[in-house]
C-alpha cells in the first residue's frame, strides 16, 4: 500500500512538472525558421534575410537559352554573371549590393522584416517583409543620347507576405512596383505593377523544389499594351541541394536578369519556344 501511494505521488508530480513545462513553452514566443533556404526563391525575394553580422559573397550565373542550339552547347557557351555582397545588420534588417554583367547594372537594396511568423505567447500566422532597391544602369549611351545619373536610375518597392505551412511547404506572394526614370520608347511604362508568387516544397532531407511566377499588370492604352506584349512574365523553377551545411541552387528560368528591374520588366524569352536559361548560385558566408 505504501509503495503504491509513493508511486502515485511520483506520477502526479511528474504530470504537474509536464504541465508546468507545457505552460512555459506556450508562454514563450517561438519564431518559425527555415521557410526558405536562401534570401531568394529563384529570382524572387523570399521571406529570409542574412543573419546578423554575416557577410555573404554571392556569385549567380545564367547561361544562354536552350534553343540556341548545339553550336552554343545549348546556351552553356554564353554566360551572364551577377556578383553580390549581402550583410545582415540585425535580425530584422539586411542590405546588399550587386553588379550584373549583361545589363551593366549596379543594384543596391535593403530588406526589412515587419512581421515574423511565430507560435506561442505572441502568435503570428505570417511573415511580412519590405524590400526596396535602386538600380544604376552602367551601359554606354547610344549615339545622340547623353543620359544623366537620374535618367539611368530605376527603383523597386516590394512587399513579401509568406507562410511556412509545414516542414515541407512554404508559400509567398509579393506585390511589386517598378519605377524607371527613363524608358526606351514613349509606349514603355515608367511605372509597372506586378504580383509575384513563390513556393518551396521539401522533397527529402537534402533536396527541395522551388518555383515562382510573376504576373505583370497590363496597361489599358492599346499602344502601350502592344509594347507591353513584347515582354513576358517571368517563370522559374529550381532545386536546392544541401551538402555538408551548404546549399547549392540550380535553376531553369526564362529570365536572363537576376534583379527585379530586369526579370520582372525585361524578360523576353518564352518557355514554350525553348527560351530557357540554365543557372546556378554559389555563395560563401563570412561570420563577422
Amino acid at each position: 500500500m505504501l509503495i503504491a501511494l509513493i508511486a502515485t505521488g511520483v506520477t502526479v508530480q511528474a504530470q504537474d512538472l509536464n504541465n508546468i513545462l507545457d505552460e512555459n513553452t506556450q508562454a514563450k514566443t517561438r519564431f518559425v525558421t527555415g521557410a526558405f533556404k536562401d534570401i531568394r526563391v529563384v529570382n524572387l525575394q523570399s521571406t529570409e534575410t542574412v543573419a546578423p553580422r554575416d557577410l555573404v559573397f554571392r556569385i549567380s550565373h545564367r547561361f544562354g537559352t536552350l534553343n540556341s542550339g548545339g553550336v552554343n552547347l545549348w546556351g552553356l557557351d554564353n554566360a551572364s554573371i551577377r556578383l553580390a555582397l549581402e550583410y545582415g545588420l540585425s535580425e530584422h534588417l539586411m542590405i546588399g549590393v550587386g553588379r550584373s554583367s549583361a545589363s551593366k547594372d549596379y543594384d543596391f537594396f535593403a530588406k526589412a522584416k515587419i512581421l515574423r511568423q511565430s507560435k506561442g505567447k505572441r502568435s503570428m500566422p505570417v511573415s511580412l517583409l519590405f524590400m526596396s532597391s535602386a538600380v544604376l544602369n552602367g551601359q554606354e549611351d547610344p549615339p545622340g543620347l547623353q543620359r544623366t545619373i537620374a535618367q539611368r536610375m530605376s527603383f523597386v518597392h516590394q512587399l513579401i507576405l509568406g507562410r511556412k505551412f509545414s516542414d515541407r511547404l512554404s508559400l509567398l506572394i509579393a506585390p511589386t512596383l517598378i519605377h524607371r526614370n527613363l524608358v526606351e520608347t514613349p509606349n514603355d511604362l515608367n511605372n509597372l505593377w506586378a504580383l509575384g508568387f513563390g513556393g518551396r516544397f521539401k522533397l527529402n532531407k537534402r533536396l527541395a523544389l522551388n518555383a515562382e511566377y510573376v504576373v505583370r499588370n497590363p496597361p489599358a492604352d492599346e499602344l502601350k499594351r502592344a509594347r507591353f506584349d513584347n515582354f513576358q512574365d517571368s517563370f522559374s523553377i529550381g532545386f536546392d541541394i544541401e551538402t555538408g551545411g551548404h546549399v547549392f541552387s540550380l535553376h531553369l528560368t526564362n529570365s536572363l536578369s537576376m534583379i527585379e528591374k530586369g526579370f520582372i520588366a525585361e524578360t523576353t524569352e518564352l518557355w514554350e519556344k525553348g527560351g530557357i536559361h540554365f543557372g546556378f548560385n554559389i555563395s560563401r558566408v563570412f561570420s563577422l
